[in-house]
């Protein structure tokens, strides 16, 4: 008898959670992914050099200023909600060839204050562990005038989940992500470039339930210029400077799916578009870099549109044997 209490239980918190989410996500947001838009920009299709050991701190802030409906249309001005996200992460780029391409692999172990998941935002701007981003394989080409680049992330639900729930810090789901990029140079040098890379996310169910996320396509890259500051003698470089215009693009490829008893939710799928700048400077003695990327989105459809930053501090490492 209790053992049928506790199953009937269940089911009715099981019903009520996904009741909670499934009016969450009528006014006109989809389900998000675990994407992070303008993570790249300029030259976004280059691997780094071989043999070098990058570790890095991003600072991520995403601020909306209005929330879209499926016309494109305001649906809810100034919603007053953010999301940061940074944490400590690793890429490593070996001088192990395969199929002709340098081998690496990155790990970025974060933490987020507000989870964006549809039109709703979780953890009410307490920082709090949130899912981790892996990189097994990342295999990149650098020839005369094009890079190319081909990796396989994976997204592991490592941040607190439960459907409904209002202090979730991640997604709840596994997700798998394929991506492929170039970057273009137009003159020997490679100082004027352009650069576009494509990633393709396949999402899992989300923790405890039959909720899926939709596939998302997302499109990032930019037109850039690079400057060589040069030492006293005119000999060597001491600095250099990339900057130029960059963008991002995002389509919800597959519809999501929230069951609520017989019925099966899916909405209409989104989008956004974004436009922006990036600066990335580095100091090639203390071997250490900064990049800044703003972008403000634009034609977003069922879902927030605002504005975009991203700050990230690195140091190189090198990984030759001598």
């Amino acid at each position: 008898m209790k053992t049928k209490c506790k199953q009937h239980r269940h089911v009715i918190n099981s019903i009520s959670s996904l009741l909670l989410l499934f009016v969450s996500f009528l006014a006109n947001a989809q389900l998000k992914g675990g994407h992070i838009l303008g993570g790249m920009g300029l030259q976004a299709g280059t691997q780094s050099p071989e043999n070098t050991l990058v570790v890095y701190v991003p600072g991520y802030f995403y601020g909306a200023s209005t929330l879209r409906d499926s016309n494109g249309d305001i649906a809810v001005r100034n919603p007053d909600i953010n999301m940061f996200v940074t944490g400590a992460g690793v890429s490593w780029v070996s001088d192990f060839k395969i199929l002709g391409a340098n081998y690496g692999a990155t790990a970025l172990f974060a933490v987020a204050s507000n989870k964006i998941e549809g039109n709703n935002v979780n953890i009410d701007g307490s920082l709090a562990f949130t899912d981790t981003y892996l990189v097994p394989v990342q295999l990149g080409w650098h020839k005369k005038r094009a890079d190319f680049v081909f990796s396989y992330q994976i997204y592991l639900p490592t941040g607190k989940y439960k459907a409904g729930a209002t202090d979730n810090s991640g997604l709840g789901m596994f997700m798998n992500e394929f991506s492929v990029g170039t970057t273009l140079f137009f003159n020997d040098k490679k100082t004027f470039h352009f650069a576009t890379m494509a990633s393709y996310e396949i999402n899992g169910k989300k923790k405890d339930t039959d909720i899926k996320t939709g596939d998302i396509l997302s499109f990032e890259g930019g037109l850039g210029k690079t400057f060589y500051f040069l030492n006293a003698e005119k000999t060597a470089p001491v600095s250099i400077l990339n900057a130029g215009l960059i963008y991002y693009l995002q389509y919800k490829v597959t519809n999501d799916k929230i069951p609520i008893g017989p019925i099966v939710w899916q909405g209409e799928k989104d989008h956004v578009a974004a436009l922006g700048a990036e600066v990335n400077f580095l100091h090639l003695k203390s071997k250490s870099t900064i990049g800044l990327r703003w972008l403000g989105e634009i034609d977003a459809v069922n879902r927030f549109q605002g504005n975009t930053f991203f700050v990230t501090l690195a140091h190189i490492f090198s990984t030759k044997k001598e």
